[in-house]
């Protein structure tokens, strides 16, 4: 009996006899197809297979043909040879034509079973059953096939296919290798130059044919001889001098002398030559010159009449710079007109509809202007020298606006445009939203361009599989229902000037460079762009990209969902899913409570159904085209029914498809948006339909010369520019802040070290003389270390460069700003740095702080309540009643010396003064807070007597300001403080 052991080792040793059969093969065979056929013979023999076949591309037809067959002398199979000749496969089509497809190996242990064997029954009738295929490849792309067959039923032996991949590649490397060879022999007959290699021994060791063309001599002449004998006299000593010069291992450019016309006349010669020492050879190439130097005069003639086109081209060249500027001017003015008109009439009072309509053209001008400006920036472009700018943008805002500029076309075509934003994504993050819009209009509008039917819907969420180091990674995803790519040319979609298909261009226009483009864009954003596809089914393009997280103090205004719209039950009415979606998770995320139905009819049945209940509809939100039943008839129903005819009714419309507000009432819709909904602009209509405020939580009012600060600072301006210097202490003199300015970070650690009292914030300039803003941080900082004081440094860069923020934030700076300087973004910053830490903030050796700050930042405390008086009255009112409760609770822990109860109860009292703008007050409760945080609880007594004299402070200036009446304020409670000296 024969063992497994035994078995596996003659099948290994028949896979090994096979692959060197094949390579012997390839070796000794002249031509591909005097190899072939012994390759058959040797994998059959091998492996005791009986039947192979060679399988060719037809190019033309694009089918698999059989090009030679194998079986032993003693067993034939006529009409299965005949079967296979006779017939062509296409690709996935019959074993091979599924081999062609996959590019893999594949096995079939009976073919006669076998559903895709098109052969199946020639191949039972001459006893053939198991079979195997492999590709031949050359860099990945199958070149032919090969097939084999056995009159057993064989089960797959994965080895062999292994062996045999690789016998496939080493086949595609000789064909490489053959084909290189043929056309270097090719290259060499066929040259119309004069080819030759000669040896360091001064005779020519090969010639091509073109050197018996144009000088007479056959080769064997003129390897007869030493090739100087055929060098015109006069020019040998050049010629030997320019041969030694190659025999030393240089190279020999456009040389020219005279050789021997076998006709007794002299040629010339303008030769190229390079060496190779290690065989002593050199390989040279030479042109007959013969009619140009004849011709001197006439090349003269000609190179002056150059110099003269030359002198025009660089005139035309000059003209089209000049040309280009004036257009540049002539394109930016009207555009500006265009931005400068539009931004004005949207100050002016329009309706929501006209409103939409100029904002998109606003957005629409602002983007070509940028592409403008891309475009004739030649120096930028060709030096691939694109930088990205760096600035805080709403992530959500610049997503939808962005897709909203091509809802216009993709309503044209019937298609739905939607953008889903995912609830995790940050609000603001730091980048270039220009090129991010730049890559999204790209790649969408490819997506609406190559979509006939369906939807295109633009997703982004955060790349959770991606570290980000810090950063904000996000995943952004167009996906659209097209014309799908085909996989093998899913890698030419982003090259530039090229299309999947070329008949794409004329079809559906464009340069082909859009996607190169926004590549090059992504990567320069720290990501990666790559698509799937489906022919057929549609294509989900993806790109990432990285940020870096936007200060709080940069944060755009964000609405506030009001309560009152919380628990609303929502119907929404759409035929496609993926916006019901949508929909959903918007409502979801306000706290309502949506219900999505897909056709009309269900969903007035819902309603119907709901109305006698207590989970009755609050609202309905409708696509407007539906089949079967549209919104408008649907509006029409409800308006109808007298349970229904109240319910606010909005509609979705196609930009451009809507109707004029009073005609829309008149059907029942109590409001209409565009799509794709952008997420402020539903809110915005629900709070509109259930007349609620959406407050704003404004950001810090933006900081200019003419407003007054929240508190004045005592800054340090470390700067060695003179018109910086200048420039800085200016804006910050204007804005009512006392500033010392020095020249290098030296000087700057002088005045920090013998100011009498301290400064609030550093500007340091980073490269200054004598020392710089990093050395000049890291001292200042080392010498802070143990005294519980922290200046704030802003650092000061000329260019806000990639790795800046890391090196500033590693030397010990708080913020960094770049030149040239931004009024706006100076005082921005640094008014809105947190203030410097008092001494001993975290140590009890140095004394408690002095009062700093105003009482009270009215402006604040408006902030928080979106500019209500009435309402910070009312916070006022919580506040005093809430302040002598939290303060005898502090005073209980500074004497129990409980250390956690001083940090919970500082803490809210710092949350509650903060909220009615109490700065110093505030100051003061995160000192207590700190001290509870350390556990050294030595100078809380004296931190608690500050805080009882800023709270004091702020009540003064509450009344002050008309926030408490003076009575209330006679009557306030009092602290055990106060009962104790009563």
């Amino acid at each position: 009996m024969v063992s497994h052991k035994s078995v596996a080792g003659d099948r290994t040793k028949r896979r090994i006899t096979a692959e060197h059969a094949a390579a012997k093969a390839l070796v000794s065979a002249a031509t591909i197809e005097e190899a072939i056929p012994k390759i058959l013979e040797a994998i059959c023999e091998s492996l005791g297979w009986e039947h192979g076949a060679y399988w060719t591309i037809d190019r033309t037809a694009d089918v698999l043909r059989c090009s030679d067959v194998w079986s032993p002398a003693s067993i034939t199979f006529p009409q299965f040879d005949a079967a296979s000749r006779a017939t062509s496969f296409p690709r996935g089509k019959g074993l091979p034509g599924r081999v062609w497809e996959s590019r893999m190996p594949a096995w079939i242990p009976d073919v006669t079973r076998d559903a895709n064997f098109p052969r199946a029954n020639v191949a039972s009738r001459e006893g053939l059953h198991a079979a195997f295929c492999f590709p031949v490849l050359l860099r990945g792309d199958v070149q032919s096939v090969l097939e084999f067959f056995s009159r057993e039923i064989r089960e797959p032996d994965a080895q062999l296919l292994s062996m045999l991949g690789a016998v496939g590649n080493q086949i595609g490397l000789y064909l490489d290798r053959r084909r290189a060879q043929d056309e270097l022999d090719n290259f060499f007959g066929l040259s119309i130059d004069m080819l030759c290699i000669a040896g360091f021994d001064g005779y020519f060791k090969r010639v091509n044919p073109a050197w018996q063309r144009i000088l007479g001599w056959t080769e064997a002449e003129l390897k007869s001889r030493p090739w100087i004998e055929f060098v015109h006299p006069d020019d040998r000593a050049s010629t030997v001098a320019e041969s030694a010069k190659v025999n030393d291992g240089g190279e020999s450019l456009m040389f020219e002398n005279r050789y021997l016309h076998k006709d007794g006349t002299w040629r010339w010669l303008l030769w190229t030559a390079a060496p190779r020492p290690a065989a002593q050879i050199a390989y040279a190439a030479a042109r007959d010159i013969t009619e140009r130097k004849e011709a001197e005069e006439t090349m003269a003639l000609l190179v002056r009449e150059l110099e003269l086109s030359k002198r025009k081209a660089e005139q035309a060249t000059d003209a089209k710079s000049a040309f280009l500027a004036n257009m540049s001017h002539e394109i930016r003015t009207p555009l500006n007109a265009i931005l400068g008109m539009t931004s004005l009439t949207l100050g002016t009072r329009v309706t929501a509809e006209q409103h939409d309509y100029l904002t998109t053209v606003k957005s629409s001008a602002e983007a070509l202007l940028d592409i403008v400006n891309d475009v004739l920036d030649f120096s930028k472009i060709e030096a691939l020298r694109l930088e990205l700018e760096t600035a805080a943008f709403d992530v959500r805002d610049t997503v939808e606006d962005a897709v909203k500029l091509l809802a216009h076309r993709a309503a044209e075509k019937g298609l739905e445009l939607a953008c889903d934003v995912a609830p995790d994504v940050p609000a603001v993050v730091l980048g270039d939203a220009g090129r991010v819009r730049q890559v999204l209009l790209n790649i969408v509008g490819n997506a609406v361009k190559f979509t006939t039917t369906g939807e295109v819907v633009v997703r982004v969420m955060l790349d959770a599989g991606r570290d980000a180091d810090g950063h904000v990674a996000l995943h952004f995803c167009v996906s659209d229902t097209g014309i799908g790519i085909p996989s093998d040319k899913i890698g030419q979609v982003f090259q530039a000037f090229t299309q999947a298909d070329a008949s794409t261009t004329r079809r559906y226009g464009g340069t082909g460079l859009g996607l190169a483009i926004a590549q090059r864009l992504v990567e320069l954003m720290n990501g990666r762009v790559w698509v799937e596809s489906k022919v057929g089914a549609g294509s989900t393009f993806h790109f990432t990209a990285a940020f870096e997280p936007a200060p709080e103090t940069l944060a755009p205004a964000r609405l506030v969902k009001p309560r009152e719209l919380e628990g609303l039950r929502v119907l929404v009415v759409d035929d496609n899913a993926t916006n019901r979606r949508i929909l959903v998770e918007m409502l979801t995320s306000w706290h309502m409570a949506p219900v999505a139905v897909a056709d009309a009819r269900a969903g007035l049945q819902l309603l119907q159904k709901a109305s006698t209940t207590s989970r009755r509809f609050h609202a309905v939100i409708s696509d407007c085209q539906m089949p079967d039943v549209d919104g408008y008839m649907l509006a029409r129903w409800i308006r109808e029914d007298t349970r229904l005819r109240d319910l606010p009714f909005i509609m979705l419309t196609s930009i451009g498809a809507r109707d004029s507000a009073a005609r829309l009432r008149r059907r029942g819709i109590t409001a209409a948006l565009a799509k794709p909904v952008k997420h402020s602009d539903l809110l915005d209509t629900f709070a509109s339909q259930f007349a609620v405020v959406t407050r704003r939580e404004p950001a810090p009012a933006a900081a200019t010369l003419a407003t007054r600060p929240p508190r004045r600072l005592k800054v340090l301006l470390a700067e060695d520019h003179a018109v910086n210097r200048k420039l800085v202490t200016t804006i910050l003199k204007k804005r009512g802040h006392n500033v010392d300015a020095v020249e290098h970070g030296g000087a700057a650690i002088e005045a920090l070290a013998r100011a009498r009292s301290p400064f609030d914030v550093v500007i340091m300039d980073l490269q200054m003389p004598e020392m710089g803003g990093l050395e000049a941080t890291r001292i200042i900082r080392e010498r802070e270390a143990g005294t519980g004081r922290h200046v704030p440094i802003i650092a000061l860069t000329a260019h806000a460069m990639k790795g800046d923020r890391e090196r500033c934030l590693a030397a010990g700076m708080d913020g960094y700003l770049s030149k040239p300087i931004d009024v706006n973004l100076l005082l921005a910053t640094v008014e809105h740095i947190p203030p410097s830490a008092p001494a001993g903030s975290s140590s009890g050796a140095a004394p408690a702080p002095a009062l700093t700050g105003v009482p009270l930042d009215l402006e604040k405390a408006l902030s928080h309540t979106g500019g209500d008086r009435r309402l910070l009255k009312e916070l006022v009112a919580l506040y005093r009643a809430d302040a002598p409760v939290s303060m005898r609770k502090i005073e209980r822990a500074v004497r129990a010396n409980d250390s956690r109860a001083l940090r919970d109860s500082a803490h809210a009292l710092k949350g509650s003064i903060a909220t009615v703008g109490g700065a110093a007050g505030r100051h003061a409760a995160a000192r207590l807070e700190d001290l509870g945080k350390s556990g050294n609880l030595e100078m809380a007594d004296a931190a608690m007597a500050a805080l009882r004299q800023e709270v004091a402070a702020l009540e003064r200036a509450l009344v002050a300001e008309g926030l408490v009446s003076r009575a209330a304020w006679r009557v306030r409670p009092r602290t055990r403080r106060s009962r104790s000296r009563r």
